[in-house]
């Protein structure tokens, strides 16, 4: 018998525990609510930086699950923020983790572009990589922008 009753449901629960494993496995810990934060909080600053097309092609990306929390509060017609220094994208990252957590925010947004390069097309993420500016793709795996 299934979790939920429903394959697809069950399919992005697994797919979506996944993506938090690898980022526990990335950032050090078993801590399942901290990963999803993490991971949660630079997705959301990662869409704001794209553009709504190249947002809703990584967007399709994603596991189900993970593609809600993506699309969670967006409002398209106010991307792309034009962070184009990694302290402002780190600090859009920051804005979205709870009042004091611990954390290393450029340590955490690499892994968790580490964990994107692991589980998503590597040629749609390195197409998604070479958007950025310079500051911003030395947080990507370095393969994924050469």
């Amino acid at each position: 018998m299934s979790a939920t009753g429903l394959e697809v449901f069950d399919k992005t629960l697994q797919e979506t525990n996944l993506w938090l494993k690898a980022l526990e496995s990335e950032i050090g810990g078993e801590d399942r609510h901290r990963a999803y934060v993490i991971l949660r909080s630079t997705l959301h600053a990662l869409r704001d930086r794209l553009g709504p097309r190249a947002a809703a092609q990584f967007g399709a990306q994603l596991p189900m699950l993970l593609r809600g929390v993506f699309y969670e509060g967006w409002r398209p017609s106010d991307t792309p923020i034009k962070d184009r220094h990694a302290e402002a994208f780190l600090a859009h990252v920051r804005a979205g983790l709870p009042a004091g957590m611990k954390l290393n925010t450029g340590e955490a947004v690499r892994a968790v572009l580490a964990v994107i390069w692991q589980k998503v097309d590597p040629g749609e993420v390195s197409k998604m990589a070479k958007l950025m500016p310079a500051e911003l793709r030395e947080f990507w795996p370095r393969v994924a922008v050469e």
